[in-house]
């Protein structure tokens, strides 16, 4: 009588579990090193460090959305982001309201390092995200696509109790809680104007192309950009703000 046959493991058994021993051993891994980053015995730059706080002027990465969302929910934290900045503010008391329109953690913007036309009231999250908007894409793609720097930023408001697109019912506007704001046009160093209503689709392709790299920018750091690309509504200015939704558009 013959002796059975030898048996071989199957390759599609093997391949599964050493797949999953390597996923194991790399989140814990994982887990080791953030332990050791978070304890402060390995060093990281600030801007790859998860646990250190945001700074406007950092490298942004994909650690700089997670960093900003969780501004939401700690304004101390958000206010701090703020103070080491060069964004001139202050702080606005909070307003409770009835009508869905009330402030929480609100701050009112005069300016950061590039002007604006007017100051504005806007929650902590959207003036930090505006301000890093400002820092990291307005001036790059201004000098990138006209060859000179952005001396102030156009807006057109941003707290305003209504609705979505002033509608008499429907869900609130993110602008009834200061946490959107309308961008129209930008000035530029020499005192030219490039504005969105004319020059979305104007004959100065560079102006075009200014607009276009700054709608793209904002959204790393916005939940919500649309441009007249998005509706008629937006055919004359970005709307950015802080918002449950995402879309870029």
């Amino acid at each position: 009588m013959q002796p059975p046959p030898p048996q071989h493991k199957s390759k599609t058994r093997i391949f599964p579990v050493v797949l999953g021993r390597l996923a194991v051993a790399g989140l814990l891994g994982l887990a080791i090193l953030s332990c050791l980053i978070w304890a402060g015995m390995v060093a990281v730059p600030r801007h790859l460090n998860p646990f250190a706080p945001l700074h406007i002027a950092d490298e942004v990465n994909w650690l700089t959305r997670i960093k900003l969302s969780r501004l939401e929910g700690d304004g101390s934290q958000c206010l701090a982001v703020l103070e080491n900045s060069d964004v001139s503010y202050k702080p606005i008391a909070d307003r409770r309201s009835d009508d869905g329109c009330g402030l929480s953690n609100a701050v009112e913007i005069a300016g950061a390092s590039r002007a604006v036309s007017r100051s504005f009231t806007a929650s902590c999250p959207l003036a930090v995200a505006w301000a890093m908007f400002d820092e990291h894409v307005v001036g790059p793609a201004a000098r990138r696509h006209l060859g000179q720097d952005v001396a102030r930023m156009i807006h057109a408001g941003t707290y305003a109790c209504r609705n979505i697109n002033h509608r008499a019912q429907g869900r609130r506007s993110e602008h009834a809680t200061a946490n959107a704001i309308d961008i129209a046009g930008f000035v530029l160093a020499d005192g030219r104007e490039v504005d969105v209503k004319r020059d979305w689709e104007g004959e100065d392709q560079r102006r075009a192309a200014f607009l276009r790299a700054v709608r793209d920018g904002a959204c790393r750091f916005f939940d919500v950009v649309l441009s007249p690309d998005y509706n008629e509504a937006h055919h004359d200015h970005f709307h950015f703000d802080m918002g449950s939704y995402r879309a870029c558009r």
